[in-house]
């Protein structure tokens, strides 16, 4: 047992870590495989290919779920805690990606479920640090969840507004103009709030017509309102982060600001600084 620890360490920091060659050589390769069992997926689903093509398709798809379950086994066998990892959300998503394949080798009835596989591509999420763009991924998700709390009272919103558009609908125009229930109205509500517009569903009366422009014009309103959202926490976080990366000391001579951390002389007359040493000390606080 102690001689196969250092083997599983060795293991574990080439598959779940990039500081070695090896570990960006095994992510590559994850990343290749990954979207290359993906492209078979969808090839499969066009009927000419599938076919034509279809057993050729099985056999791929039969060792693309072989290689990445023996990957799913060796990362369980390598952690210290397996069971932590496999009820992760990607130990869950490396699991659903390779048991519908098998089970349809036991139970053909099962092959709808096999489209599950098309999960693998998440994956690819969890490599994005091979190409340096793992902090963005991380950014991108800090702004959600710290947004999360004003989307959800957006969303609230959007529902009322739906609900009150339908019930209205329903009730204005009725089953002769396709509005035969209140959840089908709630339904063309959305469907036009969002100004989407399918068509399948519309208003036949003027009145229903008039409330029907009300809602368009207030979904081209509230469409905006998630993208404003996001984008004023995204400049409050890159001010911030400018902030923490300049001085907090303002020029003695002209009082210009926004100077390097390492800065001697002011870039907007040449001054001195004079900057204590303990502000070039401190350490930038990123949000």
């Amino acid at each position: 047992m102690s001689h196969a620890r250092p083997i599983r360490d060795r293991i574990e920091t080439i598959i779940f870590g990039t500081e070695t060659r090896a570990g960006n050589i095994f992510d590559l390769t994850l990343l290749i495989m990954i979207l290359a069992s993906v492209f078979i997926v969808m090839l499969d689903s066009i009927e000419a290919y599938h076919l034509a093509y279809g057993h050729i398709f099985r056999w791929v798809e039969l060792g693309f779920t072989i290689a990445f379950a023996v990957e799913y086994l060796t990362r369980l066998w390598c952690l210290r805690r397996p069971a932590v990892y496999a009820i992760s959300f990607w130990g869950v998503v490396d699991l659903l990606a390779i048991l519908p394949t098998f089970l349809t080798l036991f139970v053909p009835e099962a092959s709808s479920l096999i489209v599950i596989r098309v999960l693998r591509v998440l994956r690819v999420f969890r490599i994005l640090h091979l190409f340096e763009l793992h902090e963005e991924y991380i950014e991108i998700i800090g702004l959600m969840r710290a947004t999360a709390r004003s989307i959800m009272v957006f969303f609230s919103i959007v529902m009322v507004t739906v609900v009150v558009f339908g019930c209205l609908l329903y009730v204005i125009d009725g089953p002769e103009h396709g509005f035969v229930s209140i959840p089908m109205s709630i339904y063309w509500a959305v469907v036009t709030i969002t100004t989407v517009g399918y068509g399948d569903v519309v208003p036949g009366t003027p009145m229903g017509r008039f409330v029907a422009s009300i809602g368009i014009l207030i979904g081209y309103s509230i469409l905006a309102v998630p993208t404003a959202i996001v984008t004023s926490k995204l400049w409050e976080r890159l001010g911030a982060r400018r902030a923490a990366q300049t001085l907090s000391w303002n020029c003695p001579v002209c009082a210009g600001v926004d100077h390097a951390l390492d800065a001697q002389h002011c870039k907007h007359c040449g001054a001195d600084l004079e900057v204590p040493d303990e502000l070039r000390e401190q350490k930038p606080q990123l949000p």
